[in-house]
């Protein structure tokens, strides 16, 4: 996944609960690698440690203990092990509640480990344990998975770990599908659609608070970044190997800069800019869904089978105005859900985070046209919120995103500031109902604890030499933001696919992994400039 944030849609007579929708939530030619190596950075290099190798100095007595706490590994099924950490609630008091952190592992096939790889699905609030325990060998190659324990974790505020909790399934299908009939598309001033989405954000973030308690002001990234410090000294390696897919990459960034000297070997695949703030986020992620949108129908109109006929513009006109009907008729899904363009727009987003799902989004817009089944949108934007057909959600993703965003990016609220952004959506993006230019991040502005976070480069000074990938085509972290983050870390090398969806190492191309298994294995730095 990755760190995507919100941006406002009016949906209709028809004002979708949520209102805040998603903005947008895995052969080329050969490539060349000159060899450099590394300084000692993955734990295979390391011999019996000292407790003062593992363990930071100068820590108070209080947190030391967590550091040096043992973990209890059992064996969880199919070849995995499972343990659970403690981490103080507070990082700042080390007398503040305790709280738990599920791990999983998957033991290196050879038995006889180089070391361990964290590795962090991305989200914010994607899990960790469900990453590595159901899907570790379809991301990672055989050669990685023989030399490295495999290690996943939900971050604080995630699934098994102590988690957000903020409604209970009937109330997360309130807020991300459920509708205000009393405002009218047509009729309904800017300020009731604001009083109204106002209203609903307010509420959802009362129950977040009300459900989760203290928890809810400790889950912000910086903390998961000295969750992750701990984690790797529990596992007995004096410096961090870790392998961060989009929103992990922010992890991972920030634990280069936290903690340098303690940095092993580290790929950050998808990569996130810790500089932008929220509306430079979404601003940069329209502009690349938008462009995804574009190619996306360049292709389907080369096709038999597409929905859409005449130019892309053409195609464009047609969507907008689908969604703009399905806002003012409302239709009725199989299971009462009412079809907005907020569930279209979400369908799209979802189908655009990997070039094979674009045929589903073609039968979406097929099957909708010739029989007015909206099925097919809500199947797409289902699986992006992790809704199973039965109307349970499988995990707590997106209240964990949208607590970890609160505490992450600094809320704005000059008025000025919001109207210029939202004029700025409106002209990016060619797929949408803009929302009144006032409104703002509802959500994170009724938040029971703002932002305190600055924005800010990473630098990791003295780090030993870490990879970053990007995506030319990546619609969810665009490659800019790999540009970006390489730029800003002294150690960094980008290594750049050329290709379209969200992250390259899961696409399974040669050189990508080629170049990420010789890294983590041998210490082989890619050469500059490297393009896959």
């Amino acid at each position: 996944m990755t760190r995507t944030t919100t941006r406002a849609r009016a949906t209709a007579r028809g004002i979708g609960a949520s209102l805040l929708t998603a903005a947008v939530i895995f052969a080329l030619s050969g490539c060349t690698l000159i060899t450099t190596l590394s300084g000692p950075g993955t734990s295979g290099d390391r011999g019996p440690q000292e407790d003062a190798q593992l363990v930071p100095s100068g820590l108070e007595p209080s947190i030391q203990a967590y550091y040096e706490q043992d973990l209890d590994w059992g064996d969880c099924g199919n070849g995995r092990e499972c343990a659970t950490a403690e981490a103080p609630m507070n990082w700042g008091d080390g007398a503040s509640e305790k709280i738990e952190l599920a791990m999983v592992k998957v033991p290196a096939a050879s038995g006889n480990p180089l070391g361990t790889i964290f590795t962090n699905p991305g989200g914010p609030g994607a899990s960790g344990i469900s990453f590595v325990r159901d899907s570790a060998e379809y991301v990672f190659t055989p050669e990685l998975m023989d030399d490295f324990d495999i290690v996943g974790w939900d971050p604080r505020g995630v699934g098994e770990s102590s988690a957000v909790d903020c409604r209970d399934d009937a109330g997360m299908d309130e807020w991300f599908y459920g509708v205000d009939e009393e405002l009218d598309a047509e009729t309904a001033t800017d300020q009731q659609i604001i009083d109204a989405v106002t209203a609903n954000s307010k509420e959802f973030a009362d129950d977040c608070l009300e459900n989760t308690g203290a928890l809810l002001e400790f889950v912000d990234t910086k903390s998961t970044v000295k969750d992750l410090d701990m984690m790797r000294a529990l596992v007995g390696d004096p410096k961090v190997n870790y392998f961060g897919f989009s929103y992990g990459t922010d992890i991972g960034a920030q634990y280069i800069d936290m903690f340098p000297e303690t940095v092993g070997r580290v790929v950050l695949d998808g990569a996130t800019d810790p500089t932008l703030s929220t509306f430079e986020v979404v601003l940069a992620q329209q502009g690349a869904f938008g462009e995804a949108t574009r190619t996306y129908l360049e292709d389907c109109l080369t096709t038999t089978s597409c929905p859409f006929t005449g130019s892309v513009d053409d195609a464009i006109a047609k969507i907008n105005a689908l969604m703009a009907e399905a806002d003012d008729t409302l239709p009725n899904n199989a299971d009462g859900r009412k079809l907005t363009s907020s569930v279209i727009d979400t369908a799209i987003s979802s189908a655009l985070y990997n070039d094979q799902s674009w045929p589903y989004l073609s039968e979406a817009f097929a099957a909708y046209e010739a029989t007015g089944d909206p099925a097919g949108f809500f199947a797409l934007s289902d699986s992006y919120y992790g809704r199973e057909p039965d109307g349970t959600y499988a995990d707590n993703m997106f209240e964990a995103f949208t607590a970890i965003n609160c505490l992450d990016y600094p809320v704005e609220t000059d008025p000025a500031k919001i109207a210029d952004f939202n004029r700025q959506i409106a002209e990016s993006t060619p797929i949408g109902i803009p929302g009144p230019e006032a409104l703002g991040d509802t959500t994170c502005q009724q938040w029971a604890f703002p932002s305190t976070n600055e924005l800010a480069p990473v630098t990791g000074a003295g780090a030993d030499p870490v990879l970053v990938i990007g995506t030319t085509g990546d619609p969810a972290t665009p490659y800019a933001w790999a540009e970006a983050v390489t730029e800003q870390l002294e150690s960094a090398t980008l290594v750049t696919f050329e290709g379209e969806g969200h992250l390259a190492y899961t696409q399974g191309d040669s050189c990508v992994t080629g170049a990420v298994d010789a890294y983590f294995i041998d210490g082989t730095v890619p050469a500059e400039g490297l393009v896959c």
